[in-house]
């Protein structure tokens, strides 16, 4: 069968490329913007991949198209679909049917969390032997790629409540018909299609609505917003988990996170010593242990395993360090993810100086549905960069005044990062945090650095 995927260079859309090669299908596919890594990978597969998005990309008239969600009315190659009866399917409508209805799956849904959860969660089944598919919203570093089919009987999958295409405006998770599914957390997000925290749930519950009662849900014991969620109903086994409280409990052994005791319902499981930073890691650590379980996995035979875990790109990612000062880059698209990032690497670097890029990239935080909370999510930063660009709704000025001298902003990315190579010394450590490509701004403030010196 011949596919034409519109939206193909998103990590999701991409991944659904991937897998469509592996299943034996001839894929083409349009975006708005086509650059690397993912362009890259596609091409490797033998991909076809077409800037824009014209009518002409889908002609010769492919079998099916499969619409990505950032596509919507008025778009030429949508409105020439339309007009034309082109049959058509969204992306996670087509992995439901076409990957997943043979497999058992494991879908990691959450505010936060959901890629490093799920990159890990894959990590442990492959540790145990079982050659679990995978479709995760990054590049896990154990894997190198995003997606795969693979020949064990699980599937692991990223599962966002974003809404599925322009024509189904359902969540993506509804769409899995998981046997087994986390809960990590749940907060207001997405302001651009909830308008309140409770329409979130609504949607969670649709997927609590899904599990079969031979199933099992592993959920968050510290989050009373998910508590509200299966209080609406719910009709599969629950086993909880959290720091010192739920079914499955962590007791940190060094505050950043990076040593913890595991036990279930009283009983111990061992301890996890590995890379990653902060509680909320170790919380995605015990979600993961807990689902593996859930597929049959003794949890005890997988501690070894946390060691050997490599995160996926870019959450707080190393990418680099000159003269004694290391930046990194960070996914962050929310308040309280940006605060407990911060407050792991506070915890594990001391008194050393943290500064911080950032750019507000996702729709909320570009409308400013999270203004008021991002000073205090800030708190551990000793100096903040924020970029604010003239298309930015609101006025940034608000966080960086709430800094209290901390926090000034930066009308463009090469003034930011002139602003952080001011204030850099030798030993700091320099966070460039947003969800978006930043115009490659943590690499860029590497090679600036380059050619000068620091100070102590």
């Amino acid at each position: 069968m011949r596919l034409h995927i519109l939206g193909i260079c998103g990590t999701f859309m991409g991944g659904i490329a991937a897998l469509a090669r592996e299943l034996g299908h001839e894929v083409t596919g349009s975006d708005a913007n086509v650059y690397p890594p993912m362009s890259d990978q596609l091409r490797a597969l033998g991909i076809t991949l077409q800037e824009g998005y014209a009518a002409e990309h889908l002609q010769p008239v492919p079998d099916l198209v499969i619409v990505g969600n950032a596509l919507s009315r008025g778009n030429p190659a949508i409105e020439y679909m339309l007009d034309a009866r082109l049959p058509y399917i969204s992306g996670p409508q087509w992995l439901g049917e076409n990957v997943l209805r043979s497999r058992a799956v494991l879908a990691v849904a959450g505010t936060h969390g959901k890629t490093t959860t799920t990159g890990l969660l894959a990590h442990l089944l492959e540790s145990a032997g079982g050659n679990p598919g995978f479709l995760v919203g990054g590049v896990p570093g154990n894997f190198g790629v995003s997606a795969r089919l693979a020949a064990g009987k699980q599937f692991v999958i990223e599962a966002d409540e974003y809404d599925t295409a322009f024509f189904d405006k359902r969540s993506k998770f509804v769409h899995y018909r998981p046997n087994v599914a986390i809960l990590n957390n749940l907060e207001y997000d997405h302001a651009d299609i909830f308008p309140d925290v409770a329409a979130i749930q609504r949607q969670f519950h649709h997927l609590v609505r899904i599990v079969p009662g031979n199933g099992r849900l592993i959920v968050n014991a510290e989050d009373e917003r998910l508590r509200e969620v299966l209080a609406m109903g719910c009709w599969t086994p629950v086993e909880t988990f959290g720091i010192e409280v739920g079914d499955w409990r962590a007791e940190l052994l060094e505050a950043d996170g990076s040593a913890f005791a595991v036990s279930r319902k009283s009983e111990s499981v061992g301890e996890v010593r590995w890379n990653l930073l902060g509680r909320h890691n170790v919380m995605n650590a015990l979600a993961a242990l807990a689902a593996a379980n859930a597929a049959g996995v003794s949890p005890a035979s997988l501690l070894p395993a946390f060691t050997e875990f490599s995160n996926v790109k870019r959450r707080m990612e190393l990418v680099g360090e000159v003269h004694g000062l290391r930046v990194y880059d960070d996914f962050a698209h929310h308040p309280t993810a940006i605060a407990t990032t911060l407050a792991g690497l506070r915890a594990k670097v001391g008194k050393a100086r943290i500064l911080v890029g950032m750019e507000p990239r996702s729709n909320s935080m570009r409308a400013g549905a999270h203004a008021a909370e991002l000073a205090p999510s800030l708190r551990d930063a000793d100096a903040v960069v924020f970029l604010q660009r003239p298309e930015l709704k609101w006025d940034a000025q608000r966080v960086t005044d709430a800094l209290q001298g901390r926090g000034q902003t930066a009308p463009d990315v090469g003034t930011l990062i002139g602003a952080l190579a001011g204030q850099a010394r030798a030993g700091d450590h320099v966070v460039f945090m947003s969800n978006g490509g930043f115009e490659n701004a943590p690499r860029r403030f590497l090679d600036a650095l380059s050619t000068s010196k620091l100070t102590a």
